[in-house]
């Protein structure tokens, strides 16, 4: 298990985190949010042993992580880290010799890992030739060449078309099931919501919220109704309980404060004509986000 206890960290006079606490079991995806500078990246570090918390700790499964650790762990970086001038073998067998490995086990896994992800013929090609889709798969094999314990995730998908976006996403379910730790960041709160039941929300370097996602959502109360047909525009927006109603392509987004105010405005929207379908949603993740750090995670 990774635990982040009470961590804090300052760059001068700047506190990058502040008392942030979160654990991830194995496997278990949990996710980690915020908008930049907001200390993610600091938090990233400091779990990798690249940056030494000011107070907290940091362990994974018991041990203090330092570069006895640090070979179970993958990362996945948000901006491009790849040596462009080298060979897809060459990366690899350089990042898998920093990790221990032996390159009999390297060169089989990334024999292994090019085949699943459909770019088999591309391990002797120079990483500068490929398409940044496939270097971004090169970028996720790199992270994962040593079957790590614990994966950090920063935007994984970018650059990826959907075909490939469902490669990665299978590939970290599988990493998942056998039981690696995954720290999942992205601004694409759909696939947050997809692939964590956990997570933890920063703002400045401190949580804003953190819990299941389920629980999350429940504490949040607000709830939204989609509604299609005839609405009185006019009358549905004075109802009690209302807060907003948008028009979204064929239907209405009506935005309101609990779920104790669904009976009384649905028997009054049952009275306006053509209502082909009224449904009770749960807020969205991006909408809570918003709502707790007060700007929009695009």
């Amino acid at each position: 298990m990774l635990k982040v206890d009470n961590v804090s960290k300052n760059y001068g006079k700047i506190k990058a985190v502040d008392n942030l606490s979160f654990s991830v079991a194995p496997g278990e995806i949990f996710g980690l949010l915020g908008v930049n500078g907001s200390g993610k990246t600091t938090t990233f570090r400091m779990i990798m042993g690249l940056l030494t918390p000011d107070s907290g700790k940091i362990t994974l499964d018991g041990d203090k992580i330092d570069y006895s650790i640090t070979d179970k762990i993958g990362f996945l970086t948000e901006e491009r880290s790849l040596l462009l001038k080298m060979t897809v073998l060459e990366q690899t067998l350089f990042y898998g010799a920093l990790k221990g490995m032996d390159k009999d086990l390297i060169i089989e896994r990334l024999d292994y890992l090019l085949d699943k992800f459909q770019i088999k013929d591309y391990k002797n090609r120079k990483i500068k030739e490929l398409s940044k889709g496939n270097q971004q798969k090169i970028q996720f094999i790199n992270a994962i060449i040593n079957e790590p314990s614990l994966l950090i995730l920063d935007e994984p998908f970018s650059g990826l078309d959907p075909i490939n976006v469902k490669m990665f996403e299978d590939e970290i379910k599988e990493m998942s099931k056998k039981g690696s730790m995954i720290i999942f960041s992205s601004h694409r709160m759909e696939h947050v919501e997809q692939f964590c039941e956990k997570l933890v929300i920063i703002k400045k370097g401190h949580s804003v919220l953190d819990g299941s996602l389920v629980q999350i959502k429940k504490d949040y109360g607000k709830k939204n109704l989609l509604i299609k047909g005839d609405v009185d525009l006019d009358k549905l927006s004075k109802l009690d309980g209302v807060v907003s109603v948008e028009k979204e392509n064929s239907h209405y987004i009506v935005k309101i404060l609990s779920d104790d105010y669904v009976n009384s405005i649905f028997k009054e929207v049952s009275k306006m004509k053509n209502i082909t379908m009224f449904k009770v949603e749960e807020p969205s993740l991006n909408e809570i986000f918003i709502a707790k750090v007060g700007e929009s995670y695009e």
